[in-house]
Protein backbone atom coordinates (compact mmCIF):
# COMPACT_ATOMS: atom_id res chain seq x y z
CA UNK A 1 0.00 0.00 0.00
CA UNK A 2 1.41 3.37 -1.01
CA UNK A 3 1.95 5.98 1.70
CA UNK A 4 0.91 9.61 1.30
CA UNK A 5 4.55 10.58 0.73
CA UNK A 6 5.04 7.97 -1.99
CA UNK A 7 1.80 9.05 -3.66
CA UNK A 8 2.84 12.70 -3.62
CA UNK A 9 6.24 11.84 -5.12
CA UNK A 10 4.65 9.68 -7.81
CA UNK A 11 2.21 12.44 -8.77
CA UNK A 12 5.01 15.03 -8.95
CA UNK A 13 7.14 12.69 -11.10
CA UNK A 14 4.22 12.30 -13.49
CA UNK A 15 3.72 16.05 -13.67
CA UNK A 16 7.42 16.73 -14.34
CA UNK A 17 7.63 13.90 -16.87
CA UNK A 18 4.81 15.51 -18.86
CA UNK A 19 6.57 18.89 -18.74
CA UNK A 20 9.90 17.42 -19.88
CA UNK A 21 8.27 15.73 -22.88
CA UNK A 22 7.39 19.22 -24.17
CA UNK A 23 10.91 20.68 -23.87
CA UNK A 24 12.47 21.04 -27.34
CA UNK A 25 15.77 19.23 -27.95
CA UNK A 26 17.39 22.54 -28.94
CA UNK A 27 16.46 24.04 -25.55
CA UNK A 28 18.03 21.08 -23.73
CA UNK A 29 21.21 21.47 -25.82
CA UNK A 30 21.43 25.20 -25.02
CA UNK A 31 20.66 24.71 -21.32
CA UNK A 32 23.24 21.90 -21.15
CA UNK A 33 25.89 24.27 -22.50
CA UNK A 34 24.93 26.97 -19.97
CA UNK A 35 25.00 24.59 -17.00
CA UNK A 36 28.25 22.97 -18.12
CA UNK A 37 30.03 26.32 -18.36
CA UNK A 38 28.70 27.30 -14.94
CA UNK A 39 29.97 24.04 -13.44
CA UNK A 40 33.43 24.64 -14.93
CA UNK A 41 33.54 28.03 -13.17
CA UNK A 42 32.91 26.54 -9.70
CA UNK A 43 35.89 26.24 -7.36
CA UNK A 44 34.39 22.94 -6.16
CA UNK A 45 34.78 21.53 -9.66
CA UNK A 46 38.14 23.14 -10.44
CA UNK A 47 39.67 21.82 -7.20
CA UNK A 48 38.14 18.34 -7.43
CA UNK A 49 40.57 15.55 -8.21
CA UNK A 50 38.01 12.73 -8.19
CA UNK A 51 34.46 13.25 -9.40
CA UNK A 52 31.38 11.11 -9.83
CA UNK A 53 29.14 12.08 -12.73
CA UNK A 54 25.93 10.63 -14.10
CA UNK A 55 25.83 9.68 -17.77
CA UNK A 56 22.83 11.35 -19.36
CA UNK A 57 19.81 9.96 -21.14
CA UNK A 58 19.46 10.96 -24.81
CA UNK A 59 16.30 13.02 -24.15
CA UNK A 60 14.64 14.92 -21.30
CA UNK A 61 17.82 15.50 -19.30
CA UNK A 62 20.82 17.82 -19.28
CA UNK A 63 23.79 16.29 -21.11
CA UNK A 64 26.96 15.50 -19.16
CA UNK A 65 29.13 14.47 -22.14
CA UNK A 66 31.13 17.73 -22.15
CA UNK A 67 31.66 17.41 -18.38
CA UNK A 68 33.10 13.90 -18.73
CA UNK A 69 35.38 15.10 -21.53
CA UNK A 70 36.62 18.16 -19.65
CA UNK A 71 37.23 16.22 -16.44
CA UNK A 72 39.26 13.53 -18.21
CA UNK A 73 41.20 16.12 -20.23
CA UNK A 74 41.93 18.04 -17.01
CA UNK A 75 43.43 14.95 -15.40
CA UNK A 76 40.60 14.32 -12.97
CA UNK A 77 39.62 10.78 -12.04
CA UNK A 78 36.09 10.18 -13.30
CA UNK A 79 33.69 7.66 -11.78
CA UNK A 80 30.32 6.81 -13.31
CA UNK A 81 27.27 4.96 -11.97
CA UNK A 82 26.88 1.23 -12.37
CA UNK A 83 23.65 -0.43 -11.26
CA UNK A 84 23.77 -4.02 -10.05
CA UNK A 85 22.14 -6.46 -7.65
CA UNK A 86 23.41 -6.69 -4.08
CA UNK A 87 22.30 -7.95 -0.69
CA UNK A 88 20.64 -5.52 1.70
CA UNK A 89 19.71 -6.59 5.28
CA UNK A 90 16.14 -7.84 5.77
CA UNK A 91 15.45 -7.52 2.04
CA UNK A 92 15.76 -9.74 -1.01
CA UNK A 93 18.55 -8.84 -3.41
CA UNK A 94 17.97 -5.34 -4.67
CA UNK A 95 19.46 -2.98 -7.26
CA UNK A 96 22.15 -0.67 -5.92
CA UNK A 97 24.57 1.82 -7.44
CA UNK A 98 28.36 1.85 -7.36
CA UNK A 99 30.67 4.47 -8.88
CA UNK A 100 33.31 2.90 -11.17
CA UNK A 101 36.27 4.50 -12.93
CA UNK A 102 35.93 5.67 -16.51
CA UNK A 103 39.41 5.70 -17.99
CA UNK A 104 39.11 7.63 -21.27
CA UNK A 105 36.81 9.30 -23.79
CA UNK A 106 37.45 6.34 -26.11
CA UNK A 107 36.02 4.08 -23.44
CA UNK A 108 33.10 6.47 -22.89
CA UNK A 109 32.30 6.54 -26.61
CA UNK A 110 32.40 2.75 -26.81
CA UNK A 111 29.91 2.19 -23.97
CA UNK A 112 26.75 0.28 -24.81
CA UNK A 113 23.44 1.98 -24.08
CA UNK A 114 21.01 0.47 -21.58
CA UNK A 115 17.22 0.30 -21.98
CA UNK A 116 16.93 4.01 -21.14
CA UNK A 117 19.56 4.92 -23.72
CA UNK A 118 22.16 5.72 -21.04
CA UNK A 119 25.80 4.80 -21.84
CA UNK A 120 26.65 2.07 -19.34
CA UNK A 121 29.45 -0.28 -18.38
CA UNK A 122 28.70 -3.94 -19.00
CA UNK A 123 28.87 -6.73 -16.45
CA UNK A 124 32.00 -8.06 -18.18
CA UNK A 125 33.79 -4.70 -17.85
CA UNK A 126 33.21 -4.09 -14.16
CA UNK A 127 35.27 -6.93 -12.68
CA UNK A 128 38.53 -5.10 -13.40
CA UNK A 129 37.24 -1.56 -12.75
CA UNK A 130 38.36 0.54 -9.79
CA UNK A 131 35.49 1.69 -7.61
CA UNK A 132 35.40 4.94 -5.65
CA UNK A 133 35.88 3.07 -2.36
CA UNK A 134 39.39 2.04 -3.36
CA UNK A 135 38.58 -1.52 -4.38
CA UNK A 136 38.06 -3.38 -7.63
CA UNK A 137 34.66 -4.24 -9.06
CA UNK A 138 31.47 -4.08 -7.01
CA UNK A 139 30.53 -5.37 -3.59
CA UNK A 140 28.15 -8.32 -3.36
CA UNK A 141 26.90 -6.95 -0.03
CA UNK A 142 25.91 -3.29 -0.21
CA UNK A 143 26.41 -2.77 3.53
CA UNK A 144 29.89 -4.19 3.98
CA UNK A 145 31.81 -1.64 1.96
CA UNK A 146 35.33 -1.17 3.27
CA UNK A 147 37.22 1.89 2.16
CA UNK A 148 40.92 1.57 1.43
CA UNK A 149 42.40 4.01 3.92
CA UNK A 150 43.64 7.16 2.24
CA UNK A 151 42.93 5.86 -1.27
CA UNK A 152 39.23 6.30 -1.78
CA UNK A 153 36.48 8.86 -2.00
CA UNK A 154 35.05 11.54 -4.26
CA UNK A 155 35.44 15.30 -4.06
CA UNK A 156 32.28 16.07 -6.02
CA UNK A 157 29.27 14.24 -7.44
CA UNK A 158 27.30 15.63 -10.37
CA UNK A 159 23.77 14.41 -9.67
CA UNK A 160 20.68 14.03 -11.83
CA UNK A 161 17.10 14.30 -10.67
CA UNK A 162 13.55 14.74 -11.91
CA UNK A 163 12.90 17.93 -9.94
CA UNK A 164 14.45 20.25 -7.36
CA UNK A 165 13.24 23.10 -5.16
CA UNK A 166 14.88 26.15 -3.64
CA UNK A 167 15.21 24.29 -0.34
CA UNK A 168 17.78 22.02 -2.10
CA UNK A 169 15.44 19.04 -1.99
CA UNK A 170 15.78 16.55 -4.82
CA UNK A 171 13.19 14.29 -6.41
CA UNK A 172 14.90 11.29 -7.96
CA UNK A 173 13.47 8.72 -10.33
CA UNK A 174 12.18 6.63 -7.43
CA UNK A 175 14.81 3.89 -7.18
CA UNK A 176 16.77 5.39 -4.27
CA UNK A 177 20.16 4.72 -5.88
CA UNK A 178 21.87 7.95 -4.86
CA UNK A 179 20.36 8.03 -1.35
CA UNK A 180 21.57 4.50 -0.60
CA UNK A 181 24.96 5.18 -2.16
CA UNK A 182 25.46 8.32 -0.03
CA UNK A 183 24.46 6.39 3.10
CA UNK A 184 27.17 3.80 2.32
CA UNK A 185 29.65 6.58 1.60
CA UNK A 186 28.95 8.28 4.95
CA UNK A 187 29.41 4.96 6.75
CA UNK A 188 32.85 4.56 5.16
CA UNK A 189 33.77 8.16 5.92
CA UNK A 190 32.85 7.74 9.57
CA UNK A 191 35.08 4.65 9.74
CA UNK A 192 38.02 6.20 7.90
CA UNK A 193 38.08 9.84 9.00
CA UNK A 194 38.13 11.57 12.40
CA UNK A 195 35.85 14.22 10.88
CA UNK A 196 33.79 12.57 8.11
CA UNK A 197 33.65 14.55 4.86
CA UNK A 198 31.10 14.11 2.14
CA UNK A 199 31.59 15.11 -1.50
CA UNK A 200 30.03 18.33 -2.78
CA UNK A 201 26.68 17.33 -4.27
CA UNK A 202 26.02 19.39 -7.42
CA UNK A 203 22.65 18.92 -9.11
CA UNK A 204 22.02 19.85 -12.74
CA UNK A 205 18.51 21.09 -13.56
CA UNK A 206 16.72 22.24 -16.64
CA UNK A 207 14.80 25.41 -15.75
CA UNK A 208 11.64 23.31 -16.17
CA UNK A 209 12.86 21.01 -13.35
CA UNK A 210 13.20 23.72 -10.69
CA UNK A 211 9.92 24.17 -8.86
CA UNK A 212 8.51 27.62 -8.19
CA UNK A 213 9.25 29.16 -4.75
CA UNK A 214 5.72 28.28 -3.61
CA UNK A 215 6.26 24.57 -4.32
CA UNK A 216 8.16 22.05 -2.23
CA UNK A 217 9.33 18.52 -2.99
CA UNK A 218 7.97 15.95 -0.50
CA UNK A 219 10.90 14.21 1.19
CA UNK A 220 11.57 11.54 3.79
CA UNK A 221 14.36 11.51 6.38
CA UNK A 222 16.61 9.39 4.15
CA UNK A 223 16.37 11.80 1.18
CA UNK A 224 19.66 13.68 0.81
CA UNK A 225 19.61 17.42 0.06
CA UNK A 226 22.06 18.71 -2.55
CA UNK A 227 24.63 21.46 -1.94
CA UNK A 228 24.45 23.33 -5.25
CA UNK A 229 21.80 23.48 -7.98
CA UNK A 230 22.91 24.68 -11.41
CA UNK A 231 19.95 25.69 -13.54
CA UNK A 232 19.71 25.90 -17.32
CA UNK A 233 18.84 29.61 -17.17
CA UNK A 234 22.29 30.25 -15.59
CA UNK A 235 21.13 30.42 -11.99
CA UNK A 236 23.41 28.93 -9.35
CA UNK A 237 21.80 28.12 -6.00
CA UNK A 238 24.18 27.39 -3.13
CA UNK A 239 23.03 25.90 0.15
CA UNK A 240 24.27 27.65 3.28
CA UNK A 241 26.19 25.19 5.44
CA UNK A 242 25.60 25.35 9.19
Amino acid sequence: MMTGLQTAKKELRGKIRNVLQQVPAESITNQSRTVTNRLFSLAEYQNAKRIGVYLSMPTGELSTTAIVQDALTSGKEVFVPYIHSAQVPSQPKTSVMDMLALDSMDEFQSLARDRWGIPSLTKDQVSSKRNCFGGIGVAADATEETATKGDWGLDLIVMPGMAFDDGFRRLGHGKGYYDRFLKRYLKCAETDMPTPEMPSLVALALREQLLSPSEEIPVAQHDWPVDIILVGDDRCLVRQQH
